[in-house]
């Protein structure tokens, strides 16, 4: 005799969601669901996205004419290499020996260089390949590291490091050191420029964090997706930063490079990235690769060399640097005269953090604060995303609880209108 027992659907819980896991919402894309609660749209100009990760996207003064047709040729309709095509590596390849080994021995091939959809795709398929080790990285930084560790966790044990605005939220070499001594690390991550607090790590710091990663044999990841946007002071800095500079020998330094087109060449919506390091790990990630995704679309990686031929790159870059700063000034200043605390001064990215416990109250609650702000059709970040806990194994208060993210990424006029936007909220605060 067969017993079949009715099971009554609840509401509570759907077959299909106990079937999921819980997924945490990055920053950014948290932000913009509560927006559209309110009826924000991409590309809405009455609407100011201070809380975008991404640069203006039209044209620039003094940038090269934006990219407008892809050709097609009869091969791209056929899978193409899971790595990226052999020319394109050729091409990312020559774009850094060209920026940052110049006169070196060493010199980076094809070889070196794996290509993905976007800089989460290459960062996902780096944590793959790694094996069983420690892996250290600091707080703040940039919110999907959480997600992309934790989904690795049978293998990695992550080591957080957590900074403070004293030490401008940056770990220095000697903190490396000890860091990849006492806690017996064998890699490293972070992102530099840093996003979310436009810290930048250079000249013999970086040089140094190079050194230490080769000595200690600690593998070094440098998300370097900001690499282009460098500010010395109020000034646009005079070119790039990678540690790429500072690596001996490309397949023996144990320094692991990654960037794209997504940030500094302003060309999110193509997702290419690429990562860049000892042949022996691009080769590893190839076939991690193969079982994660089925690798970059062939006439947009066509498309990428045209954006990475040399006068056309520098050209981009240079305004870039230019636009930006002024951008980045206009966004500190006002802050500041609001009484929000950047910190530290934004040296790279497109971004600055800032403290808002000196605003009036109840402004000085930053989800106060977020809401007021989405009211008055102004996106912002709440620092707390950026406290890079997987799992969520380290408990009580985030240190990040009265930061907050501030994007000078959109174009001028409708990042002054955002800006105009907090003053008035934050004069209405004020009585």
């Amino acid at each position: 005799m067969i017993l079949r027992v009715n099971i009554e659907p609840t509401d509570t819980l759907s077959p299909t969601r106990s079937a999921l896991r819980e997924v945490p919402f990055m920053g950014v894309i948290w932000v913009v669901a509560e927006a559209m609660k309110l009826g924000f749209r991409n590309g809405d100009p009455d609407w100011c996205n201070l809380g975008q990760g991404q640069p203006e996207v039209g044209e620039l003064e003094g940038a090269p004419p934006r990219l407008t047709t892809i050709e097609l040729e009869p091969q791209d309709h056929a899978y193409g290499p899971v790595g990226g095509s052999e020319e394109l590596c050729s091409v990312v390849a020559a774009h850094q020996n060209r920026l940052f080994r110049e006169g070196a021995s060493s010199l980076y091939t094809a070889a070196n260089v794996s290509v993905a959809s976007g800089g989460r795709l290459a960062l996902s398929r780096l944590f793959a390949a790694l094996g069983s080790t420690r892996l250290g990285y600091q707080v703040p930084d940039y919110t999907a590291y959480e997600d992309m560790i934790a989904a690795q966790r049978h293998r990695i044990e992550p080591i957080a490091f957590v900074t403070d605005e004293e030490h401008g939220f940056a770990l220095d070499p000697d903190a490396f050191e000890r860091a990849v001594c006492d806690e017996k690390l064998g890699a490293f991550v972070l992102s530099n420029p840093c996003n979310p607090t436009g810290h930048t790590i250079r000249g013999d710091e970086l040089a140094a964090w190079v050194r230490i990663a080769r000595e200690r044999d600690c593998l070094l990841i440098l998300d370097e997706f900001y690499s282009h946007f460098q500010y010395d002071g109020d000034a646009p800095a005079a070119g790039p930063v990678s540690g790429a500079s500072h690596v001996v020998d490309v397949e023996r330094d144990p320094i692991v490079l990654v960037d794209g087109l997504t940030k500094s060449f302003r060309y999110p919506g193509w997702r290419v990235g690429w990562v860049m390091g000892p042949s022996e790990l691009v080769d590893t990630l190839g076939r991690a690769a193969s079982a994660i995704d089925g690798g970059p679309s062939m006439p947009v990686q066509r498309a990428a060399m045209q954006i990475l031929e040399p006068a056309r790159a520098d050209q981009e870059t240079d305004a870039l640097r230019r636009a930006f700063s002024k951008k980045r000034n206009l966004l500190v200043e006002r802050l500041s005269a609001l009484g929000i605390r950047i910190a530290p001064d934004p040296t790279g990215t497109f971004y600055a953090f800032g403290n808002i416990e000196a605003l009036p109250a109840p402004l000085n609650d930053v989800e106060v604060f977020f809401r007021r702000a989405l009211e008055r059709k102004v996106l912002t970040v709440p620092g707390r995303f950026f406290d890079v806990n997987p799992g969520k194994e380290r408990g009580g208060p985030s240190p990040l609880a009265n930061w907050v993210r501030f994007s000078f990424g959109p174009p001028m006029d409708n990042l002054r209108l955002g800006l105009d936007r907090l003053e008035e909220l934050v004069e209405d605060a004020r009585g």
